[in-house]
């Protein structure tokens, strides 16, 4: 392939402006900005989840306060009765005094039970209140911290997106003043190994580093300027550019 030495010697500079886009890319794939809000979103996320399952606890809890509330108030009420028909003297029988009088120690070891199994769910009851409030209080302040790294995170990808698009602007403009064949090669030898071109340095190639052997470099030595030459080692374009 044939190529005058400027259309050559350009492939330098896009090498040189591909790089810098390859770089811009890698920043943004390895962002701390993303890194730090990607950490905070877990741990909102997780603080989150432990709210919803104390929630979820509570509400068992105020069934289980309920249920036993309930069942307090209609063991009072049976025992209120009872008494209230011992009281009265209308229980003559004491067969039916003796069975009331039973039933009502019953009742009585029934309300205790209920009553500390009442008191040992209200006591739980409070202490997820209070697990509730303090997580409440961290979800809040990581969806706080989580606004602040989005904007962080927002702020540094835009600055790397206005100049990626600079930089493709450029490379727009550079490739169109490029010899379409000479261009193509560049593509597919940068799409096959990441670098298209490199600057013969020495005996150096400057796509892959590999120093060329002497017969190498006397056949490059030996060809016309405007012959396009690529590396025996890795086929980047090499450019031979005069002080290099």
């Amino acid at each position: 392939m044939k190529a005058e030495a400027w259309q050559q010697h350009s492939l330098l500079k896009l090498t040189e402006l591909d790089t810098e886009l390859s770089q811009l890319a890698h920043r943004a794939a390895h962002l701390p900005e993303q890194q730090r809000y990607d950490e905070v979103h877990a741990a909102q996320r997780a603080a989150a989840d432990r709210l919803s399952a104390i929630r979820i606890a509570l509400e068992d809890i105020e069934a289980q306060v309920s249920k036993l509330e309930s069942e307090v108030n209609a063991v009072r009420q049976r025992e209120d009765r009872d008494r209230g028909l011992m009281n009265s003297g209308s229980i003559s029988d004491s067969k039916q005094l003796s069975e009331l009088q039973h039933e009502l120690g019953t009742l009585e070891r029934r309300q205790s039970s209920l009553e500390d199994s009442l008191l040992e769910v209200m006591e739980r009851r409070e202490q997820l209140d209070s697990d509730r409030a303090a997580e409440q209080a961290a979800v809040d302040g990581l969806d706080s911290d989580l606004a602040t790294a989005q904007q962080a995170r927002d702020v540094a990808l835009a600055d790397i997106e206005q100049g990626r698009a600079e930089q493709a602007a450029r490379r727009a403009e550079m490739t169109a003043n490029l010899q379409s064949d000479l261009l193509a090669l560049y593509e597919r030898q940068r799409a096959s190994t990441g670098v298209g071109a490199g600057r013969l340095q020495g005996r150096r190639c400057g796509a892959c580093r590999i120093e060329l052997d002497r017969g190498e470099l006397a056949r490059i030595a030996a060809a016309p300027e405007d012959e396009v030459i690529r590396c025996s080692e890795c086929q980047a374009i090499l450019l031979r550019i005069p002080g290099a």
